[in-house]
């Protein structure tokens, strides 16, 4: 329809003008030295109209061929980044690799190349071809700058790939430099490189970051931050000052946690402070019941043991077949040379569940009382039993 309304318009002004030759007199020079021409005006006009009507057409014939170019080169884009990304998901790395390098060269938009660039880096991450991977990558970088993020972050993940955590985060801190607020995928690269590093309080840090944003796994990141908590733990049991304070730091509801208690518990421990590691072993059993928290109990011993059985017994009201406190029991009056109540609470934690520890527990009690027979009896099932769990 628009076709045929810009024709209508041409032919009327074509007869627009021949008309208005008919009734005009007069003549037109045209001069370019050494050649002159001279024209009825009437002729002249035609001329002009004829030749402003070719110069149209041709133009129009000129742009005509350059649109379908341009088609043909965006259908062809599209194309090999399909038929590339269908290749990358199927496993078919070399032809993934192949047909997005095209799609790299063909495409016009800062996109197509980004996404081009980083689905061939990858490709040529998973075959093992460094050299191309980087080369795409530096492609991109220079010829599409605006989606510098994009494949700076493939870049920091092939670096976490390796293990060189250091060269992620220079990537990122250039990353960074730039401003702006960095995606979900930026942040887990740092939280992960973070990770490789041992940074744990950048990790709780990021957590923490990551906890507000929609488009993450919620429960993914409460695992990371608990798991960081742990690490962090561990790493300040070396220094009982860094030790405390973090501790008291915690919030109340993350020291019901069983798994911090027991971090918390062996780095007391680690540091010979069993006044410590028992409160807060004290504190959680009741409301968590952990046994690896009870086996802990009877691993730092000091004057308070017999207020330790006390409690341990008020346990046992509530759990009397429970054989990990048993076995606690028994080490507890072992200690304090309660050796009849010792060798009650050994044999009862076997009957309920024969294990190593408490034969071997129960070796170490023959010993003391000079029973050998028997303690070379308990070592031998002690060890027969550890022996069939490590095969």
């Amino acid at each position: 329809m628009k076709l045929i309304l810009w024709l209508l318009a041409l032919f009327a002004a074509a007869v627009a003008v021949t008309l208005a030759a008919k009734n005009t007199t007069g003549r037109a020079l045209i001069e370019a030295p050494p050649y002159q021409l001279e024209l009825p005006l009437d002729q002249f006009i035609l001329a002009v109209a004829v030749a402003f009507f070719v110069f149209y057409i041709l133009v129009r014939f000129i742009l005509g061929i350059f649109g379908f170019s341009q088609r043909h080169r965006h259908k062809k884009t599209d194309e090999m980044l399909l038929s590339g990304l269908k290749a990358y998901f199927e496993g078919d790395y070399v032809k993934s690799q192949k047909n997005t390098a095209i799609a790299l060269k063909l495409a016009d938009s800062s996109t197509a190349k980004a996404i081009s660039a980083v689905i061939a880096a990858r490709s040529a991450q998973i075959l093992n071809e460094v050299a191309a991977r980087d080369q795409y990558l530096n492609t991109a970088l220079s010829q599409a700058p605006d989606e510098k993020s994009l494949c700076l972050a493939a870049r920091t993940e092939f670096m976490l790939q390796k293990g060189d955590y250091q060269e992620a985060l220079r990537i990122l801190q250039s990353l960074y430099s730039e401003g702006g607020l960095q995606s979900v995928a930026v942040l887990q690269l740092e939280l992960e490189a973070q990770q490789q590093a041992g940074n744990w309080d950048a990790v709780l840090e990021l957590a923490d970051i990551l906890a507000k944003r929609q488009s993450v796994n919620k429960t993914l990141v409460r695992k990371l931050k608990h798991d960081a908590q742990i690490e962090n733990i561990k790493s300040k049991a070396t220094d009982l000052q860094s030790l405390n304070q973090y501790w008291q730091c915690i919030s109340p509801l993350d020291k019901m946690d069983s798994k911090l208690s027991v971090a918390a518990v062996r780095a007391y421990i680690s540091l010979g402070n069993c006044n410590m590691a028992n409160k807060i072993i004290e504190s959680n059993v009741p409301m968590t019941w952990d046994n690896e928290l009870i086996e802990l109990y009877s691993e730092c011993l000091d004057y308070h043991v017999s207020r330790q059985i006390e409690c341990a017994e008020v346990w046992l009201r509530v759990h009397p077949n429970n054989a990990i406190l048993l076995l606690t029991l028994g080490k507890l009056c072992t200690y304090c040379e309660l050796w009849g109540k010792a060798q009650n609470y050994l044999e009862a934690s076997l009957s309920v569940e024969s294990g190593h520890k408490a034969h071997f527990a129960l070796a170490q009690l023959n010993e003391k009382l000079g029973k050998h027979e028997l303690a070379m009896d308990h070592y031998n099932k002690g060890l027969q039993l550890t022996l069939k769990q490590l095969s």
